[in-house]
């Protein structure tokens, strides 16, 4: 362990504060505080659960999308904050919070439905325009992240217009930004401008609120990648499920899914009961944060989640598909199976009681998890291989069949040509086709920007090209980018146009 911090000391491409947070967690790492069994151990060891670097004592929750619709009433005890009365007070006031917000990055993965919360303050639009502009370049440069996340709509606002307008001017990558999206409540001028904004700046992405509302009995929140969350709490952890590396593992796709799944299944969940249990009972957490004591998140509202990748890396391997048509993406058959794989784990995972998840009926919640920077051809949750990709309506109804089992976060991505990007109201009704075949999340960019999506976070092209020549960059997330980039060649998407 000491080699390993005294590399990190040494390395001269990260910044200062990217080697304070990757010391912070060598030194967690130095601890053992879960009882790992033998079985859980070895789908470790074969790369069959992944604990995504949450660290091996978990001392904050993983993801928190705190309430603040409350603290811009209220104001902060803790910070000393009065409500606000103006645009200044009211960004100023989000600028102090958002340092006091831990997650698994240490930056807060949420920063409100910004339009709704800033809405109020609007009195001159060129004075909002400013402070807002000034918030976002704020956030980008502080909270060095792009897991961090903004929510708008699904209503037209001012605010809501001004945040996309400052977005373009600003390209930055941070923060991602989803559009809670409403057909019957978001008028087209409004979508149109955020899928403009997303042409050139790769966000918002869209999420299909009617959808969304319902899972979660009323309003959520789009936090990190596409994780839907419910507001005031969060998630304690995000383990995931490689189904490419388990699938090696059983002797056939009925040992599969007889034995070997619901065996995985199992132990990963006892991985996630013992992170929640210290989390819960041991950190004090939710005993000290002043979040809690002031109410802005409470601990009933926060639940785990069950991540999964390699659906159709897991699908081929059973069907052992050697041609394009009949593999996962363009085969019934495979697709099918798909599906029976996903409604399996989903049974296993929602009848298996959790501790600490009354928010989620006492059970932990499916997530189609984005991927890391270190695969190597094993696709995000449940996508089709990049270069597989069928045709555009094909697709479409295709990722629309698993977008319901999956709660807590699913989405696709497509890139549009230059022809496409020309008519951003048709690539709005594809939205809205997508939405009414049962999609839960899209994104989109355009084929020639800087800006572009990496899996459900933002990175772009120019910054990747400088780490690679071993220049500083100052977003932590170029990393995994540049990983994603070489490991799993995410800019050889199929780029969509007129088909």
């Amino acid at each position: 362990m000491s080699d390993v911090i005294l590399s990190l000391i040494k390395d001269p491409v990260l910044t200062y504060h990217q080697k304070v947070n990757a010391l912070a967690h060598a030194a967690e790492d130095t601890l053992n505080v879960f009882r790992i069994t033998p079985q859980l151990q070895a789908y470790l060891d074969a790369g069959a659960i992944c604990d995504l670097f949450e660290g091996s004592a978990p001392y904050r929750p993983r993801y928190i999308t705190m309430d603040f619709e409350k603290f811009m009433k209220e104001g902060s005890e803790f910070l000393e904050l009065q409500p606000p009365k103006d645009i200044w007070e009211a960004t100023n006031n989000l600028m102090i919070l958002y340092h006091h917000i831990p997650s698994i990055t240490t930056f807060p993965v949420y920063v409100g439905n910004l339009d709704t919360l800033l809405e109020p303050f609007i009195n001159d639009v060129d004075e909002a325009y400013r402070a807002i502009k000034f918030l976002l370049l704020h956030i980008d440069r502080t909270i060095t992240d792009s897991f961090c996340h903004a929510n708008i709509g699904p209503h037209k606002t001012v605010a809501g217009e001004l945040i996309l307008k400052a977005t373009q001017e600003l390209n930055t990558m941070t923060p991602n930004i989803t559009l809670k999206y409403d057909k019957d409540i978001t008028p087209d001028d409004f979508a149109t401008l955020a899928i403009e904004t997303s042409i050139k700046v790769a966000k918002p992405s869209f999420s299909n609120d009617k959808m969304f509302r319902k899972d979660f009995d009323g309003d959520y929140a789009i936090a990190s990648c596409y994780n839907g969350l419910n507001i005031g709490g969060g998630a304690y952890t995000l383990v995931r499920m490689n189904l490419a590396r388990l699938a090696p593992l059983a002797k056939d796709y009925e040992d599969f899914m007889g034995n070997v799944l619901p065996d995985a299944i199992e132990q990963m969940a006892h991985l996630m009961d013992e992170k929640v249990r210290f989390l819960v009972e041991e950190s004090t957490f939710f005993e000290s944060s002043f979040l809690v004591k002031e109410g802005f998140i409470d601990r009933k509202k926060f639940s785990g989640m069950f991540g999964m990748v390699g659906l159709a890396e897991c699908v081929n391997h059973f069907i052992g598909a050697e041609k394009k048509e009949d593999r996962f993406g363009h085969s019934k058959k495979a697709d099918d199976m798909g599906v029976e794989i996903i409604e399996k784990m989903t049974e296993l995972v929602h009848n298996r009681p959790a501790k600490y998840c009354e928010i989620t009926d006492g059970h932990y919640v499916m997530h189609a998890q984005v991927g890391i920077d270190t695969d190597h051809g094993i696709s995000p949750g449940c996508r089709i291989p990049i270069g597989d990709e069928p045709s555009f309506p094909m697709h479409i109804k295709q990722t629309a069949r698993f977008h319901k089992y999956f709660k807590s976060g699913i989405g696709d991505i497509f890139p549009f040509d230059e022809t496409a990007c020309k008519n951003p109201s048709s690539i709005l009704d594809i939205i809205k086709g997508a939405f009414e075949e049962g999609m839960r999340y899209f994104s989109l960019y355009g084929g020639d920007a800087d800006v572009i999506r990496i899996t459900g976070y933002l990175v772009k092209k120019s910054e990747m090209d400088k780490l690679y020549n071993k220049e500083q960059v100052i977003q932590q997330t170029v990393v995994f980018g540049l990983g994603a980039r070489e490991n799993s060649h995410i800019l050889e998407r199929r780029v969509r146009g007129d088909e």
